[in-house]
């Protein structure tokens, strides 16, 4: 199963397959060197299906639990202050997503949409420190009955040129739901209240739509 995002990509990288594999066959005659291109360009194509892949997640909706918004490997835990929206303290815990990660990014919790604001910005890689107030990033502040407000934010990386935002202000969203696409290298903050209970640790794995992040 491939997510919408990609339906266009994916039909263009197919056309230019089956192309690229009759023009070698037409116009190049040593059979050795027909196969290597051959293989190089599947191997292309596998590499664009397996970016655009959207695996079904069960998701156990729970308001009393925070689940991972993406695939990935936590790479930041700290107190921060978030200066955008809540101009307070907050639980920073980022998940950075690699080029072979799933990229679609599920809804953390359901709740209410009060915030949603997209912002141009540079392409630092996206485990850089400052990439989260200076890379093009979308951010979304969901009302939740038990958490209250809290915030994630999409970060474009250094390869990542497009950030797909589903979250529109009044919307009631649904906890695994599908809140967006990250193209191509990203990754995703959520800044959390201080006393949320925390279930991961930095260098963890995570797994989007189902695993279980923070707890209150």
């Amino acid at each position: 199963m491939f997510h919408r995002e990609g339906f266009n990509i994916i039909t263009i990288a197919s056309i230019l397959i089956v192309a690229g594999i009759l023009l070698t066959d037409t116009y190049i005659s040593t059979p050795s060197t027909q196969k290597i291109i051959q293989i190089l360009l599947l191997i292309a194509f596998l590499a664009v299906l397996q970016f655009f892949r959207n695996p079904k997640r069960k998701t156990v909706e729970n308001d009393h639990h925070i689940i991972a918004p993406v695939d990935g490997k936590v790479v930041v835990i700290e107190e921060v202050f978030e200066p955008e929206y809540f101009n307070d303290k907050r639980l920073q815990v980022s998940i950075f997503m690699s080029p072979i990660n799933v990229h679609v990014t599920r809804y953390a919790l359901s709740g209410e949409v009060i915030y949603s604001q997209h912002h141009p910005g540079k392409y630092l890689f996206a485990w850089h420190p400052k990439s989260s107030t200076e890379n093009e990033r979308t951010s979304v502040v969901i009302r939740n009955n038990t958490f209250g407000k809290v915030l994630y934010r999409q970060i474009a990386g250094a390869f990542a040129r497009r950030i797909v935002n589903y979250a529109t202000v009044s919307n009631t969203v649904v906890q695994g739901g599908d809140a967006g696409f990250i193209k191509f290298g990203s990754r995703v903050d959520l800044f959390l209240p201080l006393n949320t209970k925390l279930h991961v640790k930095i260098g963890d794995k995570v797994k989007g739509g189902e695993q279980i992040v923070a707890s209150k």
